[in-house]
């Protein structure tokens, strides 16, 4: 897959491309159904495939202190959007230029003039354009007058009828059912990063933990949780079973937000190396012990109801 990053002076193989837009934050079911319907436009008009996305989220642009709420920050983005097949990928920049063109001028100078579009294809719910004023009608009749024809597909809903979005991913993340973040997504959802320098008292009692700053993703409930562990190993990902605590650590009076996770029938050093946290079941809620003993005993215990849990579970990573 091919990453680029401006919209304009684009190689010519690219100009003429189908183009798949959207923010596409989780690539969760629904979006997965967007990028088929183009896929089979590109395939059928013998066309590259090029999928339109934006950094930073339109939503951190104007909100620049808000809570974070991402589910796949770009590292993990890039890579689900690269396992479906996307000849082109195109991030464009979203600032203050891009976010104060009107809908019409986002067609002309985007769409026609930048990408040279031949068809597009975007979800529902898409919108675009100063204010989103733009919306998937309005780019369906409009369309024709810039040279390019635009597929609007349905909403694609769960087997209760819920429809797929990034929001109910967030949702079931926030009240601690990774199970049914997992179903939207096709893939159990992640947390990645790089492995920090802790104080080891995960280590001093038998659980050494391989520790990483969340605070870029939206936060899950915090607790304990069944989880796997992805491992760079040779060359290749290797997954492990494991269990992690997300919170502030409240045993050890601890002041902020880590993931900490303890891998089962792993033996190395871990510390600066980029690993995955695949996210599997909701085990407890975090709570205090009165000491480390006590914390101790509670997570042998947690170890063996992950253990089960992960024995027991049917899951893709």
């Amino acid at each position: 897959m091919r990453l680029l990053r401006n919209v304009y002076n684009l190689p010519d193989d690219v100009r003429g491309a189908v183009i798949v837009i959207g923010n596409f934050d989780g690539l969760h079911k629904g979006h997965q159904e967007v990028v088929a319907v183009a896929k089979d436009v590109a395939n059928k008009s013998g066309r590259p495939l090029l999928m339109m996305t934006f950094s930073p989220h339109p939503q951190r642009f104007f909100q620049p202190d808000g809570k974070p709420f991402r589910i796949t920050p770009f590292r993990a983005k890039v890579r689900a959007i690269a396992e479906l097949g996307i000849d082109i990928l195109l991030v464009c920049r979203f600032d203050k230029k891009l976010s104060s063109l009107s809908a019409e001028e986002f067609l002309e100078s985007i769409l026609y003039n930048g990408i040279g579009a031949k068809h597009v294809v975007v979800g529902h719910d898409f919108a675009f354009g100063k204010k989103r004023l733009g919306n998937s009608e309005l780019l369906k009749l409009k369309g024709p007058n810039y040279g390019f024809n635009v597929t609007i597909v349905d909403p694609q809903k769960d087997c209760n009828g819920i429809i797929y979005s990034s929001s109910i991913i967030r949702s079931y993340l926030n009240d601690g059912f990774p199970e049914k973040a997992a179903e939207t997504l096709g893939r159990l959802w992640e947390i990645e990063g790089r492995v920090m320098k802790g104080d080891q008292r995960g280590r001093s009692i038998g659980f050494p933990t391989a520790n990483i700053d969340p605070i870029q993703y939206v936060q899950p409930a915090l607790g304990v949780y069944a989880i796997r562990v992805g491992v760079t190993l040779a060359g290749n990902t290797q997954w492990f079973d494991g269990v992690a605590n997300l919170g502030i650590r409240p045993t050890v009076d601890g002041n902020r937000i880590l993931l900490e996770s303890h891998l089962f029938d792993f033996a190395g050093d871990l510390y600066e190396k980029y690993i995955r946290i695949a996210f599997v079941s909701y085990i407890r809620p975090e709570q205090k012990f009165e000491s480390l003993d006590m914390l101790k005993n509670q997570i042998l215990i947690d170890s063996k109801n992950s253990r089960k849990i992960l024995s027991e579970f049917s899951f893709k990573n």
